[in-house]
């Protein structure tokens, strides 16, 4: 299985997108005529040095990494099983599994972007070669409770985001452990509870967007799940001031059974986590098929399907039951299936999950474990 992953702030440069707006001239304009600029003058030449503004920045990230999706999918043909995206790059998985067209979602990153750079002025600092863990203890040590996690990068990498003053006093406490401390070329807090006095104008404008539901399981950064049907413009929402959790979202990809990560947009940052996080996984037994009870009865509760409180009841019994990776078997199919996906509510009032090799959810009443 394969997943693509999609960058966000950090990985812009001048130059990016080349060949591509020229391959993709309809896209390029309706670009254009949303963002009132030449988005290929901006990436190419950036003659005025905006890229590096954070209103700049998101919009041109977007348009450069779904053009690179476009190019792939026209030199392949083929589809991930599953996306992600890191911090402003979520906004491209969403839109790759059908979520939100790409009109609705250069709109919604423009205005993120525009939002995020009025909020209070902060800083963000990398915390390289210590835990996340080790972060957490040194930030409470030394009475650091105004800075918050922003990022939890890999393993050995961690983003740090506060008020400027807070994120310079901190530096020495992390050398003092060893810790590599980069202090960040940005102008805001990202990430952090300093986004809150944008969160309420940008859940006002996510209420103008129509999404659909996914087409392909998008990891959400703000728990490292899959988006939950129905609740798109909520993580959105909350994805300004929540952690992301990247470390987390790859590692669940790998206990899926991902094993091809391509990273469709400028650079190789997302490629790099990934490499890390892999040096260093080990599997979640619970994932393994093999010890799935799959083989008992499935609780009473599954078996119904009815109202909005017995479809929660019902995933909440299927989860606990029967993880990601249980042979299945599908009113209407005569081999075993496996679920891809923890069961999820659709709809508001249907408990379904999603299986690998299909591009859409089976409603649990149709499903019934399988013998091992």
């Amino acid at each position: 299985m394969k997943s693509y992953l999609f960058p966000g702030q950090g990985s812009q440069r001048v130059g990016m997108g080349e060949n591509l707006f020229d391959a993709f001239p309809d896209i390029t304009a309706t670009a254009d005529a949303i963002l009132d600029y030449s988005i290929k003058e901006l990436c190419l030449r950036d003659p005025d040095r905006q890229l590096g503004q954070t209103q700049y920045t998101q919009p041109a990230l977007y348009v450069v990494n779904a053009l690179n999706h476009r190019q792939r999918a026209r030199d392949t043909g083929e589809r991930p099983d599953f996306v992600a995206g890191h911090s402003v790059g979520e906004y491209n998985a969403l839109e790759c599994a059908g979520v939100v067209s790409f009109e609705d979602g250069l709109r919604l990153v423009q205005r993120r972007g525009q939002l995020m750079s009025t909020a209070p002025k902060g800083a963000m600092a990398a915390v390289i070669g210590l835990t996340a863990e080790r972060v957490g203890e040194i930030l409470a040590e030394n009475g650091l409770s105004a800075i918050d996690v922003a990022n939890y990068n890999a393993h050995n990498q961690t983003i740090i985001s506060g008020l400027e003053a807070d994120i310079r006093d901190a530096q020495p406490c992390f050398e003092r452990h060893q810790g590599m401390y980069i202090p960040l070329n940005v102008s805001g807090a990202f990430h952090s509870r300093y986004m809150a006095p944008v969160q309420a104008d940008f859940a006002d404008f996510l209420d103008t967007i129509k999404f659909s539901d996914p087409r392909i399981p998008v990891i959400a950064n703000v728990d490292a799940r899959p988006y939950q049907p129905g609740q798109v413009a909520r993580t959105l929402r909350d994805q300004l001031t929540h952690s992301v959790r990247w470390l987390d979202s790859i590692r669940y990809l790998l206990d899926q059974g991902v094993q091809e990560f391509i990273e469709s947009g400028p650079g190789d940052v997302l490629t790099k986590l990934v490499r890390s996080i892999r040096s260093q996984y080990k599997p979640a037994p619970a994932t393994a098929s093999a010890i799935a009870p799959a083989i008992t009865p499935p609780p009473a509760a599954v078996r119904r399907n009815g109202g909005a409180e017995d479809a929660q009841q019902t995933v909440a019994a299927w989860n606990r039951s029967f993880p990601v990776g249980s042979r299945v078997r599908v009113k209407g199919y005569d081999d075993a299936l496996i679920t891809k996906t923890e069961a999820v509510v659709l709809f508001g009032h249907r408990a379904a999950v999603y299986m690998q090799g299909y591009n859409g959810y089976f409603a649990l009443d149709d499903v019934e474990p399988a013998a091992s």
